[in-house]
């Protein structure tokens, strides 16, 4: 009988950190190459900005709650970057026959965000995006720190809070 206990907290430890190890690989952007809107390659593990908080939005053009949130946070991006240092970056999900309408819709819009096109959708299944609009926060050290689904209107001021959080070196909840 002690055996087996003794087999199952050996068990049991294992398991634990082997989630703790997955959990750490979870919080790094996974090396996935994409395209910006000039068609160049981008290889999304080396997406930085310069030790300063960055903001990763997965949308797409059918999408009205996407384009509600970039849009809203357009409005307020110019005070965002000049305060905290943030910098966004939106990836189109659309695919193959719609990324065409992605530079027109971005310029139309003002947005002033690096765009990439994940038209295979390789990025959105290695970041397990299910449901967008999904919004990462990464750190200075380009670790997943927080994350949401869906977008109301207020949202915007919850994601800035997050990221002055960071900032001052406060817990993100």
């Amino acid at each position: 009988m002690k055996n087996v206990i003794t087999l199952l907290l050996l068990i049991f430890s294992i398991s634990i950190l082997s989630a703790q190890e997955s959990d750490k690989n979870l919080r790094q952007l996974p090396q996935v190459t994409v395209k910006n809107l000039s068609g160049h390659n981008i290889n999304t593990a080396e997406l930085s900005n310069d030790g300063k908080p960055m903001i990763i939005s997965f949308w797409a053009l059918w999408c009205k709650p996407c384009i509600n949130e970039l849009t809203t946070i357009a409005d307020v991006y110019d005070e965002w970057t000049e305060e905290t240092g943030v910098k966004l970056v939106a990836v189109s999900i659309d695919d193959a026959r719609s990324t065409a309408k992605v530079a027109p819709t971005v310029n139309g819009k003002g947005w002033e965000y690096e765009v990439l096109l994940d038209a295979n959708g390789d990025f959105k299944r290695a970041m397990n995006v299910n449901m967008i609009p999904h919004t990462f926060l990464l750190n200075g050290q380009g670790e997943i720190v927080w994350q949401h689904t869906s977008f109301s209107e207020g949202s915007e001021l919850e994601l800035i809070e997050m990221v002055r959080k960071l900032n001052s070196g406060l817990p993100i909840e």
